[in-house]
């Protein structure tokens, strides 16, 4: 009998992601019975909105919904996102150049795979979200890491840029706010970075997830708006799932020049048609109506975010930069390292998570995850009370 075929080599050599492999084994240990606490997952703990489940409910009495949409998603909701990237991102398009995605994922998946051709280097700010790599592989892209660490903020600058770039470079990721730092750039090093794009002909995919997640008067400016020339080599990507705590409602899309977004709207008429239209219907109400409860969440995010960089920074051996953006923080914890902790000496962050699990019952994604090891995600999307606990509860561990 012959031996079957192999199956896909590149697919294979896909990673899981590691944030939901991490919060999956956090989820198995409660199941268990295992009082564990995780900040593992970049998902608000807050309920959506009623009035976007309101909207939701309206639509499921209309037949309309449930029948085949235009690929490139319902055109209210498209004149939408083409209104809030106006008052957000500063860059006037028509509706025809956005695609809604299903979620963010979807939005970066066909990013890379409109604007790069096998064996393109794309340059990757790291620490990054663990997805990019991932993407730009199956997009036959090569990553190319340029490093930052807490000393920068975790923001590169231009000279780490172009010292990383070379003929093969086309593209360039840009973040910000950042997952899963929560780094937010200065309009000063925003139009820098985009001004050396600019002049090098490189494409930017810039994702804007959390650009409505600020703190301290801090204003996640879009790179299209630091420098509007670059609107025409840029793709910028965003979605209702962070602002809105609507996850799980598989909402995103991209928006950028009518050439690319074409290739991305023929790509996804094959892949995966329209999104659902409920979820649809669902994210035009919540881009178009009250913004009061998407600010209540900010606001509880911020409360939070100060909490855990005060206690996190009474650990010995830790260093927390304040993080101005997003619902994460990202320690650096070499100082925990090659360091004996409850009988364990770990020497990666791979395993000071480990121990951490294991000794404390929290769940944390190692900096290996994100780029180099030496550090630790966590988020604070979740309750105020399970977050102190959470890092009293570190404390003792590293006391």
């Amino acid at each position: 009998m012959t031996d079957r075929a192999p199956l896909s080599r590149k697919l294979s050599a896909i990673a899981e992601s590691a944030t939901l492999k991490v919060d999956a084994k956090a989820k198995a240990l409660k199941a268990e019975g295992k009082a564990v606490i995780s900040y593992a997952a970049g998902e608000p703990d807050f309920p959506t909105p009623e009035f976007v489940v309101d909207a939701a409910a309206e639509a499921l009495r209309d037949p309309a919904n449930f029948r085949y949409t235009p690929a490139a998603g319902l055109p209210a909701l498209r004149e939408a996102i083409a209104a809030k990237t106006l008052r957000d991102s500063g860059l006037d398009i028509p509706a025809s150049r956005v695609v809604v995605t299903n979620g963010g994922k979807q939005a970066v998946y066909q990013a890379f795979q409109a604007v790069v051709n096998p064996g393109d280097e794309v340059l990757l700010p790291a620490p990054y979200w663990t997805t990019y790599p991932e993407a730009i592989r199956l997009a036959d892209g090569v990553p190319v890491e340029v490093f930052a660490g807490a000393d920068q903020d975790y923001k590169v600058t231009v000279e780490q840029l172009e010292a990383a770039r070379t003929d093969r470079t086309t593209v360039l990721v840009f973040v910000s706010p950042s997952n899963p730092t929560g780094s937010v750039y200065t309009p000063e090093e925003t139009k820098a970075i985009g001004e050396w794009a600019l002049a090098h002909g490189i494409w930017v995919v810039s994702d804007e997830i959390y650009q409505n997640l600020t703190y301290e008067g801090a204003r996640a400016v879009s790179i299209v708006e630091a420098v509007p020339e670059l609107a025409e080599q840029t793709l910028l990507l965003n979605g209702v799932a962070k602002t809105y705590a609507m996850t799980g409602w598989r909402v995103g899309w991209m928006v950028g020049p009518a050439d690319a977004i074409g290739l991305a709207a023929n790509l996804q008429s094959h892949l995966s048609s329209n999104v659902n239209n409920i979820a649809q219907r669902a994210a035009l109400a919540a881009l178009t109506g009250s913004q009061l409860e998407a600010e209540d969440m900010r606001a509880a995010f911020d409360r939070r975010r100060r909490l855990i960089v005060d206690e996190l920074a009474r650990i010995p051996g830790v260093e927390v930069p304040i993080p101005l953006g997003a619902f994460y923080v990202y320690p650096d914890v070499r100082g925990l390292l090659g360091r004996e902790w409850a009988g364990r000496t770990p020497t990666t962050t791979l395993e000071l998570a480990d121990l951490i699990l294991d000794e404390a019952e929290v769940a944390v994604v190692p900096g290996e995850a994100f780029g180099p090891s030496g550090y630790l995600r966590l988020s604070y999307a979740l309750g105020d009370d399970q977050l102190l606990e959470g890092v009293q509860r570190l404390q003792r561990l590293f006391a």
